[in-house]
């Protein structure tokens, strides 16, 4: 699809969807167009999509503007515009799930995935926690949303030991990383997490 087709497909969705995609960087529509290639052929952007971080904020708020539109057009628009509306949306979605390291983008997808009952993309979504930096991943565990926090709370209980013992020296990331030892040391019967409790403990009794 090419970025003349693309952009005059986005004007026809709106001024506010318009402005976002007329704010991105070339680059980013770059990415965006590439990808809705590739979901064509395959059904999904593909891992080897070429990705520039600075592009999350950019792709958020482009899924943001489009979520808004299909939620707020939910039954106006024809089935034509509708399905390409879905797609664009989708797409923005995966290239984010595939890519993002963000807390913020991260419980933005979750809640998407949530609104539309999609369990399954909630349950792929959680595996991507794996590639976060634990201090983004705390973030997530102090979230509102119960289905974030709960996905975060998880992945923090997989990670190394080591990489949580680390974190206690963080004034804002030790307590999630003190929950999550407990969780290893109780639900793992993990005894190098048991003892690092155990003596946390002892020096709070002091």
């Amino acid at each position: 699809m090419r970025e003349s087709s693309l952009s005059l497909m986005l004007e026809d969705f709106g001024e506010r969807v318009a402005s976002v995609w007329s704010e991105l960087r070339p680059t980013t529509r770059g990415l965006v167009e590439r990808a809705l290639q590739i979901s064509s052929t395959s059904g999904a952007p593909g891992r080897n999509t070429p990705y520039d971080a600075r592009a999350d904020l950019e792709l958020s708020r482009l899924l943001a503007a489009l979520d808004e539109l299909r939620l707020a057009e939910a039954g106006a628009l024809d089935e034509m515009k509708g399905n390409r509306l879905q797609r664009i949306a989708d797409t923005c979605a995966a290239v984010l799930q595939e890519k993002t390291q963000s807390a913020e983008v991260f419980s933005q997808l979750v809640q998407r995935a949530e609104a539309q009952r999609d369990y399954a993309r909630i349950d792929s979504l959680a595996d991507e926690l794996m590639r976060f930096a634990p201090s983004e991943t705390c973030e997530l565990a102090r979230s509102q949303n119960n289905v974030v926090r709960a996905l975060a709370s998880e992945a923090l209980a997989q990670l190394p030991t080591a990489a949580l013992f680390a974190l206690l020296s963080d004034p804002v990331d030790s307590e999630v990383a003190r929950q999550a030892l407990r969780r290893q040391a109780v639900d793992y019967a993990s005894e190098e997490a048991r003892e690092i409790v155990a003596a946390l403990d002892a020096v709070e009794e002091l």
